[in-house]
């Protein structure tokens, strides 16, 4: 098999060139193995390359199935007509291979056209920075384009080139319906991803077209002009993609250059609870440019840091194990009696906890700030799905869908019930409206509503802002946007927020400013917190030890389940007790229907690809209620999580 620098491996080596020597290796852990994948089932990346395709119709598809030379002679060979456009036109050029989206020749003419499920807005964006560079979020495109084009010039110098970006165009509505369901993702033999279209589909039945092409010769000479500076290196494009291609090729690690930092806080190449057994190419490369030991870096390294901004200035100063630290390297001091960013950092680091126990509870903020909620308290949970291809016409692309809600009350007495849920899988349903008069008939019209972080908040925001462009909205709209206004906050302008008189409250921000553990990594997500306060709690072991009762009014969805468990000593995570999601079908159909065992729906990632994979893909009946159920099953712990933080909270541990 050719080791050839692709497109995918320059946009690797451009995040840190050390890495072109750990990937395609099974003795490495890998994190994004799965997640490429994931990302585009819940997005739409997927259909948006399809989409693209019916913009430049009558071409033909080069089929890579890992056989270079068949493909690049294939598209050789269609190239020799004076007009063609080519779907995955492969493209060699010594150690160099691309695969191109869309190729479009007439004549002596060529143009590139990179398929990117990224959004933009033509009226708001723009792909310069306030001071004349590439804007950061956009760079990474520009880069893949960039490349690609070079590769094809070398290898047919005699033509003309431009390059082309197809963008998401947030600027365009939707036109049709359920535009998303004329592609359906499905799997190979080979667990190939393909899409199928659907049968008799013609270009008037896809509408206006929502993907914009965006010429970017300027930016691409630019990029190939100038220094490329990446991790370790600044120098000529053309140089430093030579150096990789040759590295790459003789598979010799390129030496890693650690002291920027935040490329290695997102570094893939670490190792995790699924794969303990695997290599960690971080610890590797941080072994090789500190000088510490692996056992010395796995207690802590200064990218482990949460959500601390200056990693490069501690590196600079050769300062890598978290022992190397000193309290004078953060602000960690309280204010106002509060758990401030750098004080839970320093926590974090040193291990330094008042009164020497695991946690730090700021118990008389965290009461205050209660005293001021009004029962019956409301604990809501949305999971939504964000789609470069809209669901609905009207949408445009990356409109919010808001599919699901969980929604538990504690009311005066502290009485807890499992108030109300609402979920819509089916495939052509807008739920957006249904979901909205579902909360409002859930919530009622008293008691302090409570979110963790302003995802709800940001969600109804938009929902009111689909409700207010609506041509067609629904006979109750207005009702509808005043209770939306009612319970939210807005930021109209730099110096005018609308606020809500019944606006969420955001539970987190509590747990940031009131409360930090051991466990949770200086993090404050409820994934971490709530381990954190399980394993600290009497209270809540007293309550969670018996089983939530259905009859009761404690669940809807899980009859006596016992939430508060302990192994060996350790508290399990509720969200590792949730069921597997095919429990209740046969070993039988779950072979036969090729599902996986395994599989749990256990954060908020996986519940939108879970929605994805439903609107998207053809699953049988049977498959399809197990991951209904599942889905129920996550979000009502997702408020239920909220409230045992609350009770921590509340009872003081």
């Amino acid at each position: 098999m050719p080791r050839y620098l692709t497109k995918s491996r320059f946009k690797m080596a451009v995040e840190c060139p050390t890495k072109l020597y750990y990937t395609g290796k099974n003795d490495y852990a890998n994190q994004k193995n799965d997640n490429d994948f994931l990302k585009a089932l819940a997005d739409g990346g997927f259909q948006v390359g399809e989409l693209a395709k019916w913009m430049y119709p009558n071409g033909v598809e080069v089929e890579f199935k890992g056989d270079f030379e068949k493909a690049i002679l294939q598209t050789q060979a269609l190239l020799k007509e004076d007009r063609v456009t080519i779907y995955e036109a492969a493209i060699r050029h010594e150690n160099y291979f691309v695969l191109v989206d869309v190729l479009k020749k007439t004549d002596q003419q060529i143009e590139l056209i990179e398929v990117k499920a990224k959004s933009y807005d033509p009226q708001v964006d723009t792909f310069r920075n306030r001071t004349g560079g590439m804007d950061s979020q956009m760079l990474p495109y520009l880069q893949d384009i960039a490349f690609q084009t070079w590769v094809a010039k070398q290898a047919m110098p005699h033509f003309e080139f431009s390059s082309v970006l197809m963008l998401a165009d947030k600027s365009k509505p939707c036109s049709v319906h359920n535009l998303n369901q004329n592609f359906k993702i499905q799997k190979d033999q080979n667990q190939k991803t393909t899409i199928t279209v659907k049968p008799g589909l013609k270009a008037q039945d896809l509408g206006e077209p929502i993907l914009t092409p965006v010429r970017v010769d300027e930016f691409v000479e630019e990029i190939l002009s100038t220094a490329l500076k990446v991790p370790g290196f600044d120098g000529r494009f053309e140089d430093l993609i030579k150096e990789w291609s040759d590295r790459y090729d003789k598979d010799v690690k390129i030496p890693p250059h650690i002291q920027h930092g935040t490329h290695c806080a997102n570094c893939e190449f670490k190792t995790s609870s699924r794969h303990p057994n695997l290599k960690s190419g971080f610890l590797e490369c941080w072994q090789e440019a500190t000088g510490h030991s692996i056992e010395a870096l796995e207690k802590g390294t200064v990218v482990d840091i949460y959500n601390y901004r200056s990693k490069h200035q501690l590196l600079k100063q050769r300062k890598y194990l978290f022992e190397d630290l000193e309290r004078s390297d953060f602000s960690a001091e309280p204010s106002k009696g509060e758990i401030t960013l750098g004080l839970r950092q320093w926590m974090q680091v040193s291990g330094d906890i008042p009164g020497g126990g695991d946690f730090d509870f700021h118990q008389h903020l965290a009461r205050e700030t209660m005293s001021q909620w009004s029962y019956p308290l409301h604990f809501i949970d949305f999971e939504t799905s964000r789609t470069a291809i809209p669901f609905f016409k009207g949408q445009k692309p990356y409109s919010s869908v808001a599919f699901q809600f969980s929604h538990h009350i504690v009311h005066a007495d502290q009485r807890l019930e499992h108030k109300g849920q609402y979920l819509e899988t089916r495939c052509g349903i807008h739920p957006n409206y249904s979901f909205v008069r579902a909360l409002m008939a859930s919530v009622g019209e008293t008691g302090t509503i409570l979110m963790w972080t302003p995802h709800e908040n940001t969600t109804l925001n938009s929902i009111l802002a689909e409700l207010m462009d609506d041509e067609f909205a629904p006979t109750d709209a207005e009702l509808l946007k005043n209770f939306i206004r009612d319970i939210t906050t807005e930021k109209v302008n730099p110096s005018l927020v609308r606020e809500g008189k019944r606006c969420m409250v955001d539970l987190c921000d509590v747990a940031k400013k009131t409360f930090f553990h051991k466990m949770t990594g200086g993090s404050s997500s409820i994934k971490k917190v709530l381990p954190a306060v399980m394993h600290s709690s009497r209270f809540l072991k007293d309550k969670y030890s018996r089983p939530l009762l259905k009859r009761q009014g404690e669940s809807l969805n899980l009859e006596e389940m016992v939430w508060w468990r302990e192994e060996k000593g350790q508290i399990t995570s509720p969200y590792q007790l949730l069921p597997p999601v095919f429990k209740d079908l046969d070993p039988e159909s779950v072979a036969t229907l090729e599902l996986d065992p395994d599989l749990h729906i256990s954060e908020g990632g996986s519940a939108t690809v879970a929605y994805g994979r439903l609107q998207f893909t053809d699953v049988s009946p049977a498959e399809r209620d197990a991951v209904h159920q599942a889905l129920l099953q996550y979000c009502e712990l997702d408020t239920l999580a909220m409230v045992m933080v609350y009770e921590a909270f509340l009872h003081g541990f």
